[in-house]
């Protein structure tokens, strides 16, 4: 059964980073494009950034531009999401998507504030 984890998020102070990670299993990794999503308090869930399955080209939304890096690891499952120089307006829940289903993890919650 395919299955996406998210972790890594929590407390940080603007201008701060994270680096979100997204641990898979139950599919074969490597064969898969994976997209990190965010949703904002009271928002609809929208992308950030995709990556195809070898990463050799990648998608951001324009608002995390130079900011934001996706990046893969097809020897652990795993993609990252590095984030530098948030804002207070980058806070909420940052979801992994991808798999033979699409398949959604549970979300790790980012709240930037002093």
């Amino acid at each position: 059964q395919a299955q996406v984890v998210e972790s890594g998020g929590g407390l940080v102070q603007p201008g701060g980073s994270l680096r979100l990670s997204c641990a898979t299993s139950g599919f074969t990794f490597r064969d898969y494009a994976m997209s990190w999503y965010y949703q904002g308090p009271g928002k609809e869930r929208e992308s950030v950034a995709t990556i195809t399955p070898s990463g050799g080209t990648i998608y951001y939304r324009d608002s995390v531009k130079s900011r934001f890096t996706i990046s893969r690891d097809n020897a652990k499952n795993t993609v990252y999401l590095q984030m530098n120089n948030l804002k207070p307006e980058n806070t909420g829940m940052y979801f992994c998507r991808g798999g033979p289903s699409d398949n959604w993890g549970q979300g790790t919650q980012v709240t930037v504030s002093s």
